[in-house]
């Protein structure tokens, strides 16, 4: 009985451990970002989005989007859902949304499969982090 009250308290400690490790992952990973392969990976957002200027595109100016409420930029038509939901941009949420946007915020006007590769996402936000303050 002993071990098997054990083995209990030892998978349940594990699992918590695990838990908490793929919590930390998203911001983890984005620290240690190389934002010379993101700026690489990011040429593809730049069809749609300015990083410097401020200017609206297709999609809303990327520049200053780190600590941005999402849907908030003035000049920019967002979705109803992206309005809504309640977002504001950090390396995890963007992290998140960056993986599959239309699983992130449901509605979104973003017409971007999303990056599978959690490696080119910590990238692309590193980029992202230097390049639009």
């Amino acid at each position: 009985m002993k071990l098997a009250r054990f083995s209990v308290v030892a998978l349940g400690a594990l699992g918590l451990a695990i838990g908490v490790a793929g919590a930390v992952a998203p911001a983890a990973a984005a620290e240690g970002g190389d934002p010379a392969h993101g700026r690489t990976v990011a040429a593809r957002c730049l069809a749609c989005h300015d990083l410097n200027t401020g200017a609206t595109r297709l999609g809303p100016s990327l520049k200053g989007v780190i600590g941005r409420k999402a849907g908030s930029l003035p000049g920019y038509a967002y979705s109803d859902a992206m309005k809504s939901s309640g977002v504001t941009w950090t390396p995890d949420t963007l992290d998140t949304y960056l993986k599959s946007p239309t699983t992130y915020v449901k509605g979104t006007k973003m017409a971007f499969a999303g990056l599978p590769d959690a490696k080119d996402r910590a990238d692309v936000i590193a980029y992202l982090q230097q390049a639009t303050k």
